[in-house]
């Protein structure tokens, strides 16, 4: 199974190396599912990371090193609705072939999570959603 990690579940892992996002991410680098994120993502972590919590940029820099990192795919269609700073997480998941899009952000994918028919046959979950069907 290929996971692709929104930029707040990178920014959570790190900062929360306790909770169920370091979990999931744990669990990737065990070799259970393939870790996928955009270097667009990686980026907006790190100045998020930086900015509110920056004793906790190493270890995002230790997680990002096990993450596969996957290209935008701007010829990919996004759902109407879904905010232009979200579209590059959008295709870059569906570009890479991804299974799952894991993300906290329900404001902006709240209308598309757990409707994959909507998606163009990407589930978008939260991680304890996730969790919970594993």
């Amino acid at each position: 199974m290929r996971i692709f990690l929104d930029a707040n579940i990178l920014f959570t892992a790190a900062h929360n190396p306790d909770g169920k996002a370091a979990l999931v991410i744990e669990l990737g680098r065990s070799g259970i599912w393939r870790l996928t994120t955009s270097p667009y993502a990686a980026e907006e972590a790190r100045r998020n990371i930086t900015r509110k919590f920056p004793v906790c940029s190493d270890r995002l820099e230790t997680l990002l090193n096990d993450i596969a990192l996957v290209a935008d795919s701007p010829e990919i269609p996004c759902p109407a609705g879904l905010a232009e700073k979200d579209q590059p997480i959008f295709r870059a998941a569906r570009g890479c072939r991804a299974d799952v899009l894991l993300t906290g952000d329900i404001r902006d994918f709240g209308f598309l999570m757990n409707a994959p028919e909507k998606a163009g046959g990407l589930l978008i979950e939260t991680v304890a959603e996730f969790l919970a069907r594993q």
